[in-house]
């Protein structure tokens, strides 16, 4: 498939992952010699003549709140180490179809935020900007991808964790329909919208993880002439968006005009965030550190907070916030009667300086999550795809469909892709050459 053998890609991606850790720390671990003895015996069936199947030798980073069998899942906290006997059904599709694990990437402390900036592992560090934030909280797999280590990571997308670190990194990302790959295996953050979905360095390359991960069989639509595209309103026009993004999402809107697509303004007056988000997940997040939290262990200073203020949310918020987000859903639901996809910036800015959490006079993490969040409340999928020539790192725009619409969002992005709107580059300052993919 790539003219190399596994071993030698697979000793490429390790050697460039060692290289950058210091730089980058995008890994809690690097699994050298698993991943090499599984490079082996792909060699080996492709010299029987078996097909090693559509990822064989590819080498993946994989976010560590995933249990692999015979590996410590940390869920990047200080005392949280599950010894996994069984591997995810996710990663066994994934390695099934030939992939490689070469190591667990760095996260958001729990998955619960958005920068990355974990104080038990250390920040994981922006291939383009080592002084800047990769976001969250599948910080690790964007700067392993964006870095070219690996061409393809494996994330979580709770609130945007998956789409935050791609638009932050310059890489492809896709937020997947809630339930549509399996979850077994996966520490939850909030059961309700948690979801897994790849990070890649091309649509071909998120496409083959999607396939694998999600058992799709379908083929991907070609058909994509005049597509009706909707710019939710007051969702964009009301965002705290910087002139850098502002100005790649029009030029972006500018160019599907000319490739044929109807775009337009949409109305979703009440599809405005953050709206009732934090108390829809605040009582499953509590739940799910309850026992922890009345062990009385170790927190960092983020997550602890933000758990007391969950601790906060009663009965009567939370009915309320679940009526709030079925009104969402019905919401999205009529939109999706009118227009085919909805399109938005992935993240407002494209820097956020490590050990700062202000941006423009808002937390960074109000500001990160602000096209992400309010999407994840629908459970539709989203794909986050860098524009062709926008900067170091590229903007990056969303489009998001209604749900199980993940090959409609990949077919669309190829044909995207082919007319050079959108693409990905490695990360420069001095980094590029890590992976050598």
């Amino acid at each position: 498939m790539f003219g190399v053998s596994a071993v030698s890609r697979v000793q490429q991606a390790l050697d460039a992952a060692h290289a950058s850790q210091a730089s980058l720390n995008a890994f809690t671990f690097i699994d050298d010699d698993q991943a090499l003895q599984r490079a082996e015996q792909i060699d080996a069936r492709i010299q029987a003549g078996e097909y090693a199947g559509p990822l064989a030798g590819v080498p993946i980073g994989l976010k560590d709140l995933i249990d692999q069998a015979g590996r410590t899942t940390t869920c990047g906290s200080a005392f949280y180490r599950h010894e996994a006997e069984i591997t995810a059904p996710v990663v066994a599709r994934l390695e099934e179809a030939g992939a490689v694990i070469i190591g667990r990437t760095g996260l958001h402390e729990w998955a619960f935020g958005f920068s990355s900036e974990n104080p038990h592992f250390g920040p994981v560090r922006n291939p383009w900007d080592p002084s800047t934030s990769t976001g969250g909280s599948s910080g690790g797999s964007g700067a392993a991808v964006a870095a070219g280590i690996t061409p393809i990571s494996i994330g979580t997308d709770t609130g945007g964790s998956v789409r935050v670190p791609a638009g932050l990194c310059g890489c492809f990302g896709l937020k997947t329909t809630h339930g549509r790959v399996p979850l077994e295996g996966v520490f939850p953050l909030v059961s309700s919208l948690d979801t897994v979905g790849p990070l890649a360095d091309s649509i071909d390359n998120l496409e083959q993880a999607y396939r694998a991960m999600a058992d799709e069989q379908q083929p991907l639509p070609t058909d994509f002439r005049a597509f009706r595209i909707g710019i939710p309103q007051p969702w964009y026009e009301m965002s705290p968006t910087d002139d850098e993004v502002a100005t790649g999402f029009e030029e972006a809107l500018d160019r599907l005009k000319e490739l044929g697509h109807q775009v337009h303004p949409l109305q979703l007056p009440d599809a405005y965030p953050p709206g009732l988000i934090w108390d829809t997940i605040a009582e499953e997040v509590t739940e799910v550190h309850a026992r922890f939290i009345a062990e009385g262990k170790p927190y960092g200073e983020d997550v602890a907070e933000r758990l007391r203020d969950a601790e906060k949310v009663g009965p009567l918020q939370t009915q309320k916030a679940r009526e709030w987000q079925a009104m969402i859903r019905s919401r999205f639901s009529d939109a999706f009667e009118t227009v085919d996809l909805l399109v938005i910036p992935t993240v407002p800015v494209m820097r956020k300086e490590i050990g700062n959490d202000m941006l423009g006079g808002h937390h960074y993490r109000k500001v990160l999550s602000w096209f992400t969040a309010l999407g994840s409340q629908t459970l539709c999928p989203s794909i986050a795809v860098p524009l062709a020539g926008t900067g170091s790192p590229p903007v990056s725009i969303q489009l998001m469909a209604p749900h199980n619409s993940e090959l409609t969002l990949l077919g669309f992005g190829r044909t995207l892709e082919s007319h050079g709107m959108i693409g990905f580059q490695a990360a420069s300052r001095g980094l590029s050459n890590l992976g050598g993919q």
